[in-house]
């Protein structure tokens, strides 16, 4: 019981969390993430057929990373911390 005493005496002394990113910013993230992914979207439905398919996947990877990312902040931005 004195293990438990100790951690919840140093729970309540630690600070606050604070975010690295103001949550006031998470709108303006989320707008900078999102509209690349849109660009980058239309960028992949309009990519010509090549033999060797490098430029699809790459395209396709930074438009989901983007798209993760500014979903997220998009939430955040709204009050559903995920």
């Amino acid at each position: 019981m004195d293990n438990y005493q100790h951690v919840r005496a140093l729970h309540h002394s630690l600070p606050a969390f604070s975010p690295i990113v103001p949550t006031a910013l998470l709108p303006f993230v989320a707008a900078l993430f999102l509209l690349p992914t849109f660009a980058l979207a239309f960028y992949f439905s309009t990519l010509p057929k090549d033999k060797l398919a490098l430029r699809e996947p790459l395209v396709a990877l930074a438009a989901s990373t983007l798209g993760g990312f500014g979903i997220v902040a998009l939430f955040c931005s709204v009050g559903v911390y995920v």
